[in-house]
This record gives structure tokens, sequence and C-alpha cells, in this order.
């Protein structure tokens, strides 16, 4: 979950559009990129790499999938991947049918894979690689250092991260779950990576309503020894009413805002009103310093 130039990449959907703008970036940055999936330009050479027609005809290649592919095609996609022995895969597309997305993560669970989304922005380490549609090379976003974060949203990510940075503090990790209403890789899970990880110091963990992937957080929080700072988009929103994600949705008093805030607070974050706050909040933290 955690990427390092290590890892291979191969990336599904390579030769469109978008695939190709952000892999040739991602090749630029370090990132390990092996070739790409197109069954309809196999054989080919593309951003100087190899384009196979199937995951399998590049088993044992790569270590890790990005699925660059649309929504109906997820699902074989995925299935390509795991078959061909991705340890791992980053599922950019979004609204992926419910039931595609259902039986994909079942086919990763037998298969003893992790699936990041789908609707991810990816996974970025800092100074090492990326996998997905974060600014990674900016470095007035991200710079390498000990903070790590979690967010179900990536523009939200992108902003914390770039107010982190420019406060001083670089990041060790960001995973960006996704926005998904279910979710491969929920934000407990990707805190406990983040608290067993020995190059974080600290998480902040960006969350938003609906669903209920803060509240498990919350159990991973109480039991972590790193101080934890938070941030839950969608405090004003009506219930009822998709806000952006498909998991953004307020169904009940205990997936809103306040019921998420005061678990996570009760848990030992601290949870702040605004994304500007969160790097005061941090220092605070990271300082032994109660904030109010």
């Amino acid at each position: 979950m955690i990427l390092s130039r290590q890892d291979r990449v191969l990336v599904w959907g390579v030769t469109g559009k978008q695939a190709t703008f952000w892999t040739e970036r991602m090749i630029a940055y370090g990132t390990t990129v092996v070739g790409g999936v197109n069954p309809a330009r196999a054989g080919a050479i593309h951003l100087s790499r190899p384009v196979f027609g199937s995951g399998a005809a590049a088993a044992g290649q790569f270590d890790v999938a990005l699925l660059f592919v649309p929504p109906k095609a997820a699902l074989a996609a995925g299935r390509d991947a795991i078959d061909a022995g991705a340890r791992l895969l980053v599922v950019l597309t979004e609204h992926i049918p419910v039931q595609d997305v259902m039986a994909l993560l079942a086919l990763a669970r037998r298969a003893g894979a992790t699936v990041i989304g789908p609707n991810t922005a990816g996974l970025v380490t800092p100074g090492q690689a990326f996998a997905g549609i974060m600014p990674a090379f900016n470095e007035g976003v991200f710079r390498p250092g000990r903070i790590g974060v979690v967010s179900r949203s990536g523009s939200l990510g992108t902003l914390v991260c770039l107010t982190l940075t420019r406060a001083g503090w670089g990041q060790s990790a960001f995973i960006g779950i996704g926005g998904d209403a279910l979710p491969g890789t929920g934000t407990a899970e990707a805190l406990a990576v983040l608290a067993g990880h020995a190059g974080t110091d600290a998480v902040v963990l960006l969350g938003e309503i609906g669903g209920t992937l803060e509240q498990a957080a919350a159990a991973v929080v109480a039991g972590m020894d790193k101080p934890v700072v938070a941030f839950l988009a969608g405090r004003a929103a009506p219930p009822e009413r998709r806000m952006g994600h498909a998991g953004a949705i307020v169904t009940g008093a205990e997936v809103g805002w306040e019921a998420k805030r005061r678990l996570l607070a009760d848990a030992g974050a601290i949870v702040v009103a605004t994304p500007a706050e969160v790097p005061e909040a941090l220092g605070a933290l990271m300082r032994g310093v109660t904030h109010d």
C-alpha cells in the first residue's frame, strides 16, 4: 500500500489519453512502470514501454496493477490483473456497477490481493513513486517527510498536502482510498498501515459524511501511539443528498458529520474545522501541546 521504486507497475488502458499523460509523469518521477495492457495494441511500444495483450502475457513482470479503464471494463481488467498475480490493484475508475465492484473485491480477497479504490486518485510516496492521478511531481504540493495522509478525496488530499508542505511538513505517504460506496480498502486499514510504518510519525485523516469508514477508523485511532489530526468534509450537507462521492450521503444521524467528529475526538484525534487548521493542530500534537 506504500509504494516504493522497487514496485513494478503495469497500466491497464495505457494508450488512452489520460493514461498516457499520467503514465508519462509516473515514469519521469521514478515509478517503475514496466508497461501497459491493451488487447488492441498488443506488441506495440508506448512511452518506451511494451504493450501487452493481457495481464497473463506480463505475468511475473509486475506487482501493481493500475486501472485506467471504463466502468464496464473494470471487472474484466481487475480479474485479468488478479489472475496474472497482481498483489495490489489501484482502481481509478468511477461509476463501476455495484455488482461488478462486489465481484472484483471477492476475487481479490480470494487471491489475497489488496484493492485501492474504486474511484481513487491513487498512491504517492514522495521522492519514491506514485500510481494514479495525484500531482506527486509538484514540489509545492508533495515533499518527502514523515506525515502520513489518508483521504477519501483526491482533491481534498491535494489541498491538505499543499497546506502541509507550505507549513514545512513533508509526507511519508499519501493513501487515497477513494470515494466509492464499496471501497476495497477502508480508512481503518490504511490507518493501520501507517500506524506500523517506521517512516511515519503522525497521520492526517481526511474523511467525509456517509458510510461507516470513519467509525471503523476511530477504533484504530484509539489504539495508535502516533498523533492523528482529522478533517471531515460535509458539515453543512443536507440529509439524503449525495455530495460528490458515491459514499458521501447521509442516511441517518450515525453517519453524519457530528457523529463522526465525536467518535474520532473521543478516540484521541484532533478534529479541525477547516483544512487550513491541519498544520497548526499537527504542530501542537507533535510538541505535546493540547489543541483547543
